[in-house]
């Protein structure tokens, strides 16, 4: 039997195919340019050839339409009948108050995730598109939606509700939700099993730092406090959002410009960031032009490591007690400079990061401790896997066995556990780079019994 998980966007639908009884990929895959003149598809099967083409998709029912087609393809497919697909996982924002874990879908549940599509607009409509499309055309497959913002309904009033009136929350619902919840929680259970400790025992700060961004505090295996809010805006400097600002900000530019709130909506989400403040989003290409000298590009360097400073600081405090920091996501697992810059001067919290581990560190396919032999907290980069997440809650959801995260065992907490994918890359990783061998992340059992690593 195979999982099949889909994220789908405003203008795309990424994909992956995942086989249950081997616990291995299949297949991944991205359309997008969804509703455009043109769509692209992007699809990989494992030992085979990539596939690449455009075409035309108005809505998500082609797109995903043309997904199943490729799964079952002669020669670019991975499965051969759809009825192989047992479970479906589709990822959504925004569970509001309503949705404090993964659910089954029904026709019920379509309805309330309607009503939560105010508190994300940009993202809300694609995520119920892509899922009423899966349902036509799967409608005897379970299915399930897996929130962005299940993982932080643990955090305390005090961290989740804002000084505003009560009656907004009340009336409106505002107050913190936070978001990357799978890939926090993947990383918060692979902490703990680096760490040799027990999911209610460790106490982790996680960045998880792509295009979007945040920040989250995890005490004794649960979040207590993260960065995003009632939107994916709060918090971190990202690739084209704030962050954190001054709220005045708002009606002063409005008053002095003219600009609509949706036109300041689309500023601060689209035009601020890295791009607001030197032009560019990828980091690559920021760190290059602040290598080059370019001023703007190095105060965007400066400011988003900075930011990210001051929540490890701030997390610090409330934890009392830090195991572990980890870095995740795109640039959080391949930039190393953003690492290094965020740590460097926090050896009094007993953060001691190592510059030569550090730059070593640069593989998506292997958990990495890059933190100094004499560090009291440990700092890792775990590449994440949402979509691992995703297929679990799918599957358990279908078989009866799913429950919240602290009742329930996801196959990833074992000290035994191998992403299968990554292992093959890893092996091709080490034959450029044989040196990553000696910082790869192993729990303390495996280290005990002489294998390589950190």
């Amino acid at each position: 039997m195979v999982i099949l998980t889909l994220n789908c966007g405003s203008s795309s639908a990424k994909y992956q195919v995942y086989d249950w009884d081997n616990k291995d990929v299949l297949a991944v895959g991205v359309v997008e340019r969804i509703g455009l003149e043109y769509s692209t598809i992007e699809h990989k099967t494992s030992g085979k050839e990539e596939f690449h083409d455009k075409f035309s998709s108005p809505t998500h029912k082609e797109a995903i339409e043309l997904i199943l087609k490729m799964l079952v393809d002669e020669k670019y497919g991975c499965i051969s009948s759809l009825s192989e697909i047992g479970a479906v996982g589709h990822r959504v924002l925004h569970g509001g108050e309503l949705f404090k874990k993964s659910t089954l879908i029904t026709d019920e549940v379509v309805e309330k995730l309607k009503t939560v599509i105010p508190l994300g607009p940009l993202h809300m409509p694609a995520n119920i598109m892509g899922i009423e499309a899966a349902r036509k055309l799967m409608p005897n497959v379970p299915q399930a939606i897996v929130m962005d913002t299940a993982w932080h309904q643990t955090m305390p009033e005090e961290a989740y509700m804002y000084a505003l009136p009560y009656e907004w929350y009340e009336k409106y619902n505002v107050r913190r939700y936070g978001f990357h919840g799978t890939s926090h929680l993947y990383c918060a259970k692979r902490a703990a099993v680096l760490l040799g400790k027990e999911n209610k025992d460790t106490n982790v700060i996680i960045l998880h730092i792509g295009n979007g961004a945040s920040a989250c505090a995890v005490k004794n295996g649960i979040c207590v406090d993260t960065s995003m809010g009632l939107t994916p805006l709060e918090g971190l400097v990202m690739g084209s959002r704030s962050g954190d600002i001054d709220p005045a900000i708002i009606p002063y530019i409005c008053n002095n410009t003219g600009l609509t709130v949706q036109e300041m909506d689309t500023y601060l989400n689209k035009k601020s960031g890295l791009v607001g403040l030197c032009g560019m989003s990828d980091r690559r290409d920021v760190h290059q032009a602040a290598d080059n000298g370019n001023a703007k590009a190095m105060l965007a360097v400066k400011m988003e490591a900075h930011r990210i400073k001051k929540y490890i600081g701030a997390y610090s405090a409330l934890l009392g007690r830090v195991d572990a920091i980890v870095f995740t996501a795109g640039v959080g697992e391949m930039g190393e400079h953003i690492r290094y810059l965020s740590c460097i001067g926090l050896e009094n919290l007993g953060i001691e990061i190592d510059k030569e581990k550090n730059d070593l560190s640069h593989c998506r396919n292997a958990e990495t401790c890059i933190s100094k032999d004499s560090s009291p907290v440990k700092i890792f980069v775990i590449p994440t896997d949402e979509e691992l997440v995703m297929t679990e809650d799918a599957f358990a959801l279908m078989n009866g066995t799913y429950d919240i995260h602290t009742n329930f065992h996801y196959t990833f907490e074992d000290p035994d556990y191998v992403n299968k994918a990554r292992a093959r890359g890893l092996v091709e990783n080490l034959k450029k780079k044989p040196e990553l061998e000696r910082i790869i992340a192993l729990p303390p059992k495996k280290r005990s019994c002489g294998i390589k690593g950190c």
